[in-house]
């Protein structure tokens, strides 16, 4: 890839499909501002499950969006699992890179969003929002197993923060 290029990676994982879907607005959002800007031929954002993504791919990467859902109370294990293992062979080399954190949660969602800033600071990634949490009110075993949707407003949301990633990339 040459300097000129820019990648926004959207790493995520989901069990019910809010947080994918939180995760393919993001990138609809990222890839919408850079069609405005007519920059769709140096500009790429990137799906990549967590369970697929190495510390290769956040180094070649100019910035993130980090999709997860919270699971009692944490980050789910798939996404922390991603962290653990990518963690050191990233520390010292993201540096200042802008980030955007997007949770999918049943009632809270705080537990999830606090792990991932301390990665993130960790890391000594730039925020470029607050995080995002979409709240899907599942409180039943069958809810919470249950396939999800995220209403319009959510979906606008996360699409005005790969929106806003792709701006400041490009």
């Amino acid at each position: 890839m040459d300097s000129t290029h820019r990648r926004l990676l959207i790493v995520w994982h989901s069990r019910t499909g809010s947080a994918r879907r939180m995760a393919e607005a993001a990138r609809q959002g990222a890839l919408d501002i850079a069609r405005e800007l007519g920059a769709t031929d140096r500009f790429d954002a990137r799906l990549s499950p967590a369970a697929q993504t190495g510390a290769g791919d956040l180094l070649e990467s100019d910035g993130f969006v980090f999709c997860a859902p919270e699971n009692l109370g944490s980050l789910s294990g798939e996404m922390k699992e991603f962290f653990d293992r990518c963690y050191y062979g990233a520390l010292d080399q993201l540096n200042g890179r802008p980030y955007g954190l997007l949770v999918a949660a049943g009632s809270d969602g705080q537990g999830a969003v606090r792990q991932m800033e301390k990665i993130c600071t960790g890391w000594r990634l730039e925020a470029v929002a607050p995080p995002r949490i979409v709240l899907t009110h599942a409180q039943t075993p069958e809810a919470i197993a249950a396939p999800k949707e995220i209403g319009a407003a959510d979906q606008a949301h996360c699409h005005e923060l790969g929106g806003t990633l792709a701006a400041l990339l490009l």
